[in-house]
């Protein structure tokens, strides 16, 4: 099981937080969004030593709300070699990279 609280990169809270005031998006429905754009588009994390370093820590429930099972799934199954570090990790390196797609739409 991933631990409860997440962060994102810095700079993708701080995109988020700008989308919002345009579109009133929140950064954790904004988040699901890029995640799953990411997926989508078929990029794969390559294991690096950045943390995710964004101010914003929420617990995984509300980051992933009713898709948690599922975002768990395809990280385990996408990474079947990783911790729950380096899970974490590439979460937040999906949303980091499928927040272009969301820049697009606004």
């Amino acid at each position: 099981m991933l631990p409860n609280n997440f962060k994102l990169f810095q700079a993708t809270e701080d995109k988020f937080k700008k989308l919002k005031t345009k579109t009133g998006l929140t950064p954790n429905v904004s988040a699901r969004i890029a995640f799953f754009s990411s997926i989508e588009s078929g990029y794969k994390y390559m294991l690096d030593d950045q943390k995710p370093n964004g101010s914003l820590a929420l617990s995984k429930t509300i980051w992933f709300g009713d898709y948690e099972s599922l975002v768990e799934t395809l990280l385990r199954d996408f990474y079947p070699d990783f911790d729950d570090e380096s899970l974490v990790k590439a979460w937040a390196s999906h949303v980091k990279y499928g927040e272009s797609h969301l820049n697009k739409m606004a």
